[in-house]
């Protein structure tokens, strides 16, 4: 089959002719109709995340179950799925808790091994983690789920529990601070989102954000969210992942406010100075959110189908795998225009739905 590969951080990813993946007993392979480009993967791409060189990148997927193993009791051939980007053993006690996102034998396609950049990938422990998806709901809206989307959903319901009327802060505005500003809108709240780049801001005004912040202009970042909420945001999302969104989204809450940390914190940037002091003076929250286990997707995809979450809107690029490795190359400077990229492996003519 056809694959992105690189063998040293930092070289530009190219397409070369690799093995089909071996189908796990308790798995499947998935034929990858659709994929997203995430800074996760450039991360990984940059070193930042060591993986196994030469290695394949690519973790947010959708598809078409192509092989089952003979452990697998509840995927056909033919199947449309999509699947967490962090997949549980289906063992252990935390994914017999519902807790797969955190599993501690966790394999994660993209990371633990060959991911989606692909037209094929395997997928351990298949009755977990596939979720099957709506006819309503194409490939390439389902590959924008599979990280960004379902983990700002997690984030804001389940850590944030973020309701009507409240105030959402969003550092950051990238595709899982995007995903995090529709889904604040959707649920009721009032956002105020927070970037560096102009189009990600005018973008974050589109999907519904009540104000916006211009953090290379803005000389205490923390201070104006709170001058524009009112006291302080109820819940506040660090969406990138550094020392300063990090500490500017726990500094902007508003008393017994919640702080949950997605965007990735890696290598030095991995322990940013927290402001002790407001979380224990203002008894404030602090989250880590790492994704969201496959059975909690149907309340998110219910959203979907209805129309109430559209996250299609994010998507500003759809390309072949001959550009993913420019893609996701491209993420070493400042995005100029806001959305998601998504790469087709499937061959021109192949089947698009």
């Amino acid at each position: 089959m056809r694959a992105v590969v690189y063998h040293a951080y930092g070289v530009l990813p190219e397409v070369a002719e690799v093995a089909d993946p071996a189908c796990p007993e308790d798995g499947v392979v998935i034929e990858v109709r659709a994929t997203g480009v995430c800074r996760s993967d450039w991360h990984a791409w940059r070193g930042h995340d060591p993986v196994a060189l030469p290695h394949t990148p690519g973790h947010e997927f959708a598809g078409v179950v192509a092989a089952v193993g003979p452990r697998v009791s509840e995927w056909n051939v033919g199947d449309r799925v999509t699947v967490p980007f962090v997949c549980g053993c289906g063992a252990c006690d935390y994914c017999a808790g519902g807790d797969a996102q955190v599993c501690p034998h966790q394999t994660q396609p993209g990371f633990t091994g060959p991911g989606s950049f692909a037209e094929k990938v395997a997928v351990h422990a298949a009755d977990l983690n596939l979720v099957a998806l709506p006819d309503s709901v194409d490939f390439v809206t389902a590959a924008s789920l599979g990280c960004r989307f379902a983990t700002a959903f997690r984030a804001l319901t389940a850590h944030g529990r973020l309701v009507r009327d409240q105030w959402l802060a969003v550092h950051g505005c990238g595709g899982v601070g995007l995903s995090a500003v529709m889904i604040g809108v959707a649920l009721g709240a009032r956002v105020v989102a927070v970037d560096v780049v102009a189009s990600a801001r005018d973008r974050a005004r589109d999907l519904g954000a009540e104000a916006t912040v211009d953090a290379a202009q803005v000389g205490d970042v923390a201070a104006r969210v709170r001058e524009l909420t009112g006291g302080g945001a109820h819940v506040s999302v660090d969406a990138l992942g550094s020392p300063d969104t990090a500490v500017g989204s726990v500094r902007c809450l508003r008393p017994r406010g919640r702080h949950v940390q997605v965007g990735l914190l890696l290598g030095k940037a991995a322990t940013p100075p927290l402001p002790m002091d407001l979380v224990v003076a203002h008894e404030l929250e602090v989250h880590g959110s790492h994704g969201m286990a496959a059975h909690e997707y149907p309340a998110m995809l219910a959203l979907v189908e209805d129309g109430t979450l559209r996250p299609d809107r994010l998507v500003g690029h759809v390309i072949d795998l001959d550009r993913a490795g420019e893609a996701l190359a491209a993420m070493d400077l400042p995005a100029s225009t806001a959305g998601m990229t998504v790469v087709r492996p499937v061959p021109s003519g192949g089947p698009q739905a």
